[in-house]
């Protein structure tokens, strides 16, 4: 298997047909969406959430996921939007900044809970793990498109990367690190926890309504994995203050993780949302 990623060039076209075509990436995002659903809705029940809001939570989530993914790309890379606008349509050919996803996605959380009177802590246990497991499958979509690779690498797992897709500077180098598989893993794991831990408290038949771990756990843990990655990467993105600008947003959201795991066990009173 390592042997096969260290000498395949992946192709990002699945089907041309000339009239239309069907890319790996998008063809890999709908199935994290589709996993990510099945994870979603097999939680909701065992948490004693309704089917129907679970639908139309899920339905919101995913909608203003991509939304807010495609945004916060935009806004990372404007001048490039701004000289094709079209690109900002083509979805299946990359650029979905998962911050983006994650920000929207727990503001939707924080409006659907209040519209349907249920904890936004039990919306958040059901959505973690169903993330964590949507973006490490996702995350494989970068393979195909041959992006978001790490810096020059002569390891045995290194993959190779078409002299088109090389960064400037990059051009004689010709095997890089795979730091979305990285990241892929790093999730998968993440995601093991995260059900673990609910499968105990499901069993235990413990209440959800004011449990914080599975978000906060989410957040901390893929905030630090995607912080050290960023380090090994090279694809252009914005600095300030020496780092890359998903670092800051990563310190921003280890920060608030912190604070709120800190509160709660420190200073254990309710914390309402």
């Amino acid at each position: 298997m390592i042997e096969f990623f260290h000498t395949f060039i992946p192709k990002a076209i699945l089907l041309d047909t000339g009239w239309f075509k069907i890319y790996y990436y998008g063809l890999i995002i709908a199935i994290a969406i589709s996993v990510s659903l099945f994870i979603t809705l097999r939680l909701g029940k065992k948490l004693g959430l309704k089917s129907d809001d679970i639908f139309d939570f899920s339905f919101l989530l995913i909608l203003g996921g991509i939304i807010g993914a495609r945004i916060y790309d935009i806004f990372l890379f404007l001048p490039y939007y701004i000289n094709k606008p079209l690109a900002i349509f083509k979805i299946w050919e990359g650029g979905l900044a998962i911050h983006g996803g994650i920000i929207v996605g727990i503001i939707i959380a924080i409006i659907f809970a209040k519209k349907k009177n249920i904890s936004f802590w039990k919306l958040s246990a059901i959505i973690a793990p169903a993330l964590a497991l949507g973006q490490a499958i996702g995350r494989f979509g970068n393979y195909f498109n041959q992006e978001l690779f790490g810096k020059p690498s002569n390891l045995a797992w290194s993959i190779p990367i078409e002299i088109l897709n090389r960064p400037p500077g990059y051009e004689s180098f010709s095997h890089f690190h795979p730091t979305f598989i990285y990241e892929s893993l790093g999730l998968f794991f993440i995601f093991i926890i995260l059900i673990i831990y609910l499968k105990k408290k499901i069993k235990r038949k413990s209440d959800f309504n004011n449990d914080i771990f599975p978000l906060a756990f989410y957040m901390l843990s893929y905030s630090l994995l995607r912080f050290s990655l960023e380090f090994i990467k090279i694809d252009e993105t914005p600095y300030w203050l020496g780092l890359r600008f998903p670092q800051i947003i990563s310190l921003t959201i280890i920060t608030l993780s912190l604070f709120f795991i800190i509160k709660t066990h420190v200073f254990p009173k309710k914390i309402q949302l």
